[in-house]
């Protein structure tokens, strides 16, 4: 049997690929399904407390490293703090970018250093880790903003890329509107319909988070609603709607 990759197949590896025999999961076995839930978070947790955030956008990967909650023990110097949680960040970072196979521009937003040779301590580490790194990559020194730049060769789709779709609801926007601003788009727009629509009344089918808000803490804008329209306002709750969706007749 031989073992295949990207080279193509290598028939001098075979002794050492075995049949795996248990029942259990091969995944679950080795632990690796947890790896690819983790790989697919945007926050991934270090030891000492600290956390670090991948986001993607369009044109470049954005890190951010943040203490968290690592606060140092005793008399510890804050910078002393913040250097430990850098470079202990250092090491995931780079683990996360092999991992998920993140490519092209990745901006890393280290927290703050003060003094000059712990940048240097810092960026020496970045350096060291990203050489152990099967992609081609280049590591920019800290900017006056305190942003270090890196460029990967991109291989192939990153793992989010892959495993991943656009959410339905936000169409991978990350966001959706808040429920005050829905409120007052329907109320606008029921204003704007109600000399069209025909009868004594107006009803607006609503997701229910929305029916409850217009029912209590947005109520002001029904009354103001009837008002204006002159008109009876009913609001009907549908739990199929999608929570930006709305109907007004």
């Amino acid at each position: 049997m031989a073992a295949g990759g990207p080279a193509g197949p290598q028939p001098q590896l075979a002794d050492r690929v075995k049949l795996y025999t248990k029942e259990a999961h091969i995944f679950e076995e080795f632990g690796i399904q947890q790896e690819i839930d983790k790989s697919l978070r945007p926050k991934v947790w270090l030891k000492s407390g600290g956390y670090i955030v991948i986001n993607h956008t369009e044109a470049l990967v954005a890190i951010d490293v943040n203490t968290g909650k690592f606060v140092g023990k005793g008399s510890t110097r804050l910078e002393d703090t913040i250097v430990k949680t850098n470079l202990e960040a250092v090491k995931e970072v780079v683990r996360q970018i092999r991992l998920r196979d993140l490519g092209g521009i990745i901006v890393i937003d280290f927290i703050d250093m003060e003094e000059r040779r712990n940048r240097d301590k810092v960026m020496a580490a970045l350096e060291e880790a990203l050489r152990r790194d099967r992609a081609p990559s280049k590591a920019l020194g800290f900017n006056e903003f305190g942003l270090v730049a890196i460029t990967r060769k991109r291989t192939k789709q990153a793992l989010e890329r892959v495993l991943c779709q656009p959410c339905p609801a936000c169409s991978g926007s990350g966001m959706v509107k808040s429920l005050p601003t829905i409120c007052y788009e329907i109320q606008a727009e029921a204003r704007k319909m109600a000399p069209e629509l025909d009868g004594a009344s107006v009803t607006l089918r609503v997701h229910p988070e929305i029916a409850k808000a217009l029912k209590t803490r947005e109520s002001v804008l029904i009354d103001e609603l009837e008002k204006w329209t002159r008109k009876n306002i009913i609001i009907q709750s549908d739990p199929t709607l999608h929570w930006e969706q709305y109907d007004i007749y």
